[in-house]
């Protein structure tokens, strides 16, 4: 039996169709009002209004779920790697084993950059925000591989890899290129994630040993943050595909929409937060008195999220990765200590605990990248690494899909209407 939503106005009733996911969420179809009643919705910032039906994330904010393509974030975070997940985001389904193998050779493949691209790298200032070198060099990758392909072509495992495993090389050259130091070759002995901490951080003519703990908790960090549904970047990514951008130039629009504070800064802001506190001496129980006044300017970063309104289940995860890291590395870090007992504050205040406002990952992630080692302007790159995998399967539900069409929003116009022209010379000064 078909349900309908109606909608009385202007004596008038309309019946719109509702729309009902696997996971039970009902969405009122209003893709035919405007045609029909003369109306629009109006819902800034997109809050309420679903743009588009997906098969790759769900979230349900209420009870604290994240599932990727019908896999619980727990259970991938267990037992699964970031390329596995990458595979299985992209794709629809865990790979098999010659998959995997297949993959990663192609990863293998395609780690290095063309040479030409270093003097692309070298045009950029020292102190060039990192970010804004990673999308012009992806925009420049594209210029680079020409045989850009369907999203639906057999071969499109061989282009998401291409970007997967380029984007680290581009990101670790970057930092090399920041610090002074010589940029570091891919070592394909390694795999994804200790590969990346070897071309961050090794340097020519010596040793360097992947710690299992750190590739594992940065492994966790990646997986965690490879989607998360229709975000501010995510939904920039799809966009620009609907309009049938490549792949390269869509996932470049994502990194700059990643680039704003108020999405992939989150974790940077906890570190600031955390320094700004250090450094003036307050008390932690003042702070979080601070933070609870309304009048106040004063906010608490890494806690609460938008979307989750229990807890963030990425945050117990990552909080258990960053518990073994610091563990193993017998770190002792000031800012960390800090980190800690902020949160034993505000976790045994009622004011906390009654809104539901608890750690989320970006209060951990930034911790974790810390103690490894990663400089806070790297944060983000970081972030945008995880996140790839997510994109390109974003990217690629759009272009794939026969009933997509171009994004094109709709507005309530309030501004001026029928002035008239007054000539340059009659205009008063």
């Amino acid at each position: 039996m078909s349900r309908a939503f109606s909608l009385s106005y202007d004596g008038h009733t309309y019946e719109l169709p509702l729309v009902t996911g696997t996971e039970n969420e009902t969405a009122v179809d209003i893709s035919k009002l405007r045609a029909e009643a003369g109306i629009i919705t109006l819902d800034s910032g997109y809050a309420n209004t679903g743009a588009c039906t997906s098969s790759i994330t769900f979230i349900d904010g209420e009870r604290g779920k994240l599932v990727y393509r019908g896999y619980p974030i727990e259970v991938l975070a267990e037992h699964s790697n970031f390329i596995e997940t990458a595979f299985l985001l992209i794709f629809g389904d865990l790979p098999t084993t010659d998959e995997l193998a297949a993959f990663r050779s192609q990863l293998s493949q395609h780690q290095f950059i063309h040479e030409d691209m270093r003097h692309h790298l070298e045009g950029f200032p020292p102190n060039a925000p990192p970010m804004a070198i990673l999308s012009a060099m992806i925009n420049v990758l594209g210029c680079f591989e020409p045989d850009i392909i369907a999203a639906d072509n057999e071969n499109f495992m061989e282009h998401a890899a291409r970007l997967m495993s380029k984007i680290r090389t581009i990101a670790a050259a970057s930092y090399r290129k920041a610090i002074g130091k010589p940029m570091n070759y891919p070592h394909s002995d390694l795999r994804y994630t200790a590969n990346f901490l070897h071309m961050l951080f090794s340097n020519p003519h010596e040793p360097y040993d992947t710690d299992s703990v750190i590739v594992d908790a940065l492994d966790r960090l990646l997986i965690l943050h490879a989607d998360h549904e229709q975000n501010c970047s995510t939904s920039t990514v799809r966009m620009v595909g609907s309009a049938q951008a490549n792949l390269y130039a869509s996932v470049a629009a994502g990194v700059c929409a990643l680039w704003g504070p108020l999405h992939g800064g989150a974790n940077v802001a906890v570190i600031e937060m955390l320094s700004d506190l250090l450094e003036s001496g307050q008390s932690l129980e003042r702070f979080v008195e601070e933070v609870k006044k309304k009048e106040s300017s004063v906010r608490l970063m890494g806690f609460g999220h938008r979307v989750y309104k229990n807890a963030d289940p990425r945050a117990k995860i990552i909080k258990e990765a960053s518990d073994r890291l610091l563990d193993k590395l017998g770190i002792s870090d000031p800012l960390l200590d800090m980190a800690i007992r902020l949160e034993e504050v505000a976790l045994r205040d009622p004011y906390f605990i009654e809104r539901k406002l608890y750690p989320n990952v970006d209060y951990y992630s930034g911790i974790i990248m810390r103690a490894i080692g990663i400089p806070t302007d790297m944060f983000t790159v970081m972030f945008a690494i995880g996140r790839l995998p997510g994109w390109i399967a974003q990217w690629r539900e759009v272009r794939t899909n026969p009933q997509a069409r171009i994004d094109r929003p709709r507005q309530i116009y309030v501004g001026a209407t029928n002035r008239t022209f007054v000539p340059i010379a009659e205009r008063a000064d």
